[in-house]
C-alpha cells in the first residue's frame, strides 16, 4: 500500500529531512585525511538525540541481526550499508555517509559521497556523474508519471557515461516508516510502476559503480561492496510531490557551506 502524504505530514518529513541534511552537515565539517568513521558516527548520535530526533538506522532489524550504529558510512568499493570502524581515512578515499532521523513520527533518510582530500579526476567524475543520475530522477517525479520514468532516467545516464547501475539495492517511500512502499530501482522501462500522485514521498538514491554492476556482502552481514572492488558512488534527497511537481525536502545546502570552510 501506499501511503500519500497530507501538506501538514509532508512539513513534518521537511523537519525530519532537514535534521538529516544538518547532520551531514556536521560531518562534512570533519572529513578529511585521517578522520575515524566511529568519531564521525559518535558526533551524529549526540547531534541528533540532542536536538529531538532519534536516529533511525541504529537498532535496525536486519537478516543478521540490528544495525550497530547512526550513520552508514561506505568507503570507496563499499556501495551502502558500511557499519563505521576505527580504521582512520586517508588521502584519495570516497564516503558515503547515509544518516537517517526520526521525528515528530516522520523519518528523513537522506546521503552524500564526499571526497577525502584530493581525489582522482576518474573518481571525482563517477561522484558527478551519480550526483547528476539523483536530479535527473528527481525531475521525473511529476504527478502522472510513473515510477518507472525515474528509474529510467537513472539508469540511461548512468550507463550513457559508462558506468554499473546496481540492481538489488533501490530507493523507496518513506514516512511513517522508514521503508515504505513503492520501491524505487535505479534502472527500469519510462511508463512501468505505480502511477506518482500528489503527496507522494519518496527516497530516490541512485548506487552508481565506476565499474560492473555487481555486488556482494561482506561477513559482517550488512556491508555491500562491488564484486570488482571499484569504487561506488551513493546520493540521496528525499522529494515530494506538491501540485504536482518534485519538491525536495532535504538538502546539500549545509554540506556545501561545510565544505567550503573546508576549503
Amino acid at each position: 500500500m501506499i501511503y500519500l502524504k497530507t501538506s501538514e505530514e509532508i512539513e513534518l518529513m521537511r523537519e525530519s529531512a532537514l535534521m538529516v541534511s544538518r547532520t551531514l552537515g556536521l560531518i562534512a565539517a570533519e572529513i578529511k585525511p585521517g578522520v575515524i568513521p566511529s568519531k564521525l558516527d559518535k558526533l551524529a548520535e549526540e547531534y541528533i538525540r540532542d536536538n529531538g530526533g532519534i536516529p533511525a538506522f541504529k537498532g535496525y532489524k536486519g537478516a543478521n541481526g540490528p544495525f550497530p550504529s547512526t550513520l552508514c558510512v561506505s568507503i570507496n568499493e563499499t556501495v551502502v550499508h558500511g557499519i563505521p570502524g576505527d580504521k582512520p581515512v586517508k588521502e584519495g578515499d570516497i564516503i558515503s555517509v547515509d544518516c537517517g532521523v526520526k521525528k515528530n513520527g516522520f523519518f528523513g533518510d537522506h546521503a552524500f559521497t564526499f571526497e577525502v582530500g584530493e581525489v582522482t579526476p576518474e573518481v571525482k567524475r563517477l561522484l558527478q556523474v551519480t550526483k547528476e543520475c539523483l536530479y535527473k530522477g528527481i525531475e521525473q517525479m511529476i504527478e502522472g508519471n510513473r515510477i518507472g520514468d525515474i528509474s529510467y532516467a537513472i539508469q540511461q545516464h548512468a550507463e550513457k557515461n559508462g558506468y554499473g547501475v546496481v540492481r538489488e539495492l533501490v530507493g523507496h517511500g518513506l514516512g511513517k516508516n522508514l521503508h515504505e512502499e513503492p520501491e524505487v530501482p535505479n534502472y527500469g522501462s519510462r511508463g512501468n510502476g505505480p502511477k506518482i500522485k500528489e503527496g507522494l514521498v519518496l527516497a530516490i538514491e541512485p548506487m552508481i559503480n565506476m565499474g560492473k554492476k555487481n555486488i556482494k556482502q561482506l561477513n559482517d552481514g550488512w556491508s555491500i561492496v562491488t564484486a570488482d572492488n571499484l569504487p561506488s558512488a551513493h546520493f540521496e534527497h528525499d522529494v515530494a510531490v506538491i501540485n504536482g511537481k518534485p519538491e525536495i525536502l532535504s538538502t546539500y545546502a549545509f554540506i556545501e557551506e561545510a565544505l567550503k570552510k573546508n576549503k
